[in-house]
């Protein structure tokens, strides 16, 4: 089987909610939204999917309801990371049974592993699993680095295609490229031409929940070598990739949303909806970057 080839914009989709139970109707018109906006891939039940949250049932069942709307008319990375290796098994078995393109692994999270654990740990997810894997690298969010020598080692198993890189160094795409021939993507929407410049493929992002093709045209623009255009759009819409992040994801990106009508602002906790000050902020600039009045 050719190696599946990972590049462009996937979008690390919100889960959407309706008096406390996952609004299914809505997620299916955002999957719409994201393919008629032209991304390549989307990412259920990514940390801006809430994971941790939701139940094993509705995870599955939110990757499943993904997977049908799209209809194979973009790629699906399911998010199926988990801090027990065998509960990744398990939800990873399941997407690839759905249909699932391929899976999102973030590091295990409180447990802090070793190195040596986090080998074993992707390892033996994709050689049980048998679907490509994308590594997460996240500290912020986890308390441990994937470190680049352990991403070189996992490079070697064919079923570990790629990394989503978000901890916010843009220098990593260099030590890992320097090590390992692995595509790298870039998971900080503010840091995707910087890391394309250095040979990241493209990037999952959190923008394109509302912007979709604003971020297909960035990314286009890199992967063609046309970086002028590209810093000029990362110029103009990089307030607004730092302000989504102005609270824990996905709280901001929900409540843009929100304010533009797409989804009612419903979190779980212990998440909680954007305290007034950044709403106040948040809404300026996201009126501001896209020109529009908002609810």
């Amino acid at each position: 089987m050719d190696k599946m080839e990972l590049k462009g914009v996937y979008t690390a989709l919100v889960t959407p909610f309706s008096r406390g139970a996952v609004d299914y109707g809505k997620l299916r018109e955002l999957v719409a939204m994201q393919i008629e906006g032209g991304v390549d891939g989307i990412v259920p039940v990514g940390t801006t999917g809430e994971s941790p949250t939701l139940t094993t049932n509705e995870h599955m069942k939110v990757i499943s309801e993904v997977i049908a709307a799209a209809g194979k008319r973009c790629l699906i990375m399911a998010g199926t990371g988990a801090n027990s290796t065998e509960e990744a098994i398990e939800l990873t078995l399941h997407a690839k049974e759905a249909g699932a393109d391929c899976s999102l692994q973030v590091s295990p999270y409180y447990n802090k592993p070793t190195q040596e654990g986090l080998y074993r740990h992707f390892s033996t997810i994709a050689d049980k699993s048998g679907i490509p894997l994308v590594l997460y690298n996240v500290p912020g969010r986890t308390g441990v680095s994937i470190g680049a020598e352990t991403v070189a080692r996992l490079a070697k198993n064919s079923n570990i295609i790629g990394v989503k890189e978000a901890s916010g160094s843009v220098e990593r795409v260099s030590e890992i490229s320097e090590l390992c021939d692995i595509t790298i993507m870039c998971g900080d929407d503010s840091l995707t031409v910087p890391m394309m410049v250095l040979g990241a493929k493209g990037v999952i992002s959190v923008v394109s929940n509302f912007m979709p093709a604003q971020l297909k045209k960035m990314v286009d623009a890199c992967q063609s070598g046309d970086f002028a255009t590209a810093s000029a759009m990362h110029r103009r819409y990089f307030r607004l990739f730092k302000d989504l992040f102005i609270e824990s994801n996905p709280i901001p990106v929900k409540a843009a949303m929100a304010m533009m009508g797409m989804i009612e602002e419903e979190y779980r906790l212990p998440l909680c909806g954007i305290s007034a000050s950044n709403r106040a902020v948040l809404a300026a600039t996201l009126s501001r970057a896209l020109d529009i009045k908002l609810k």
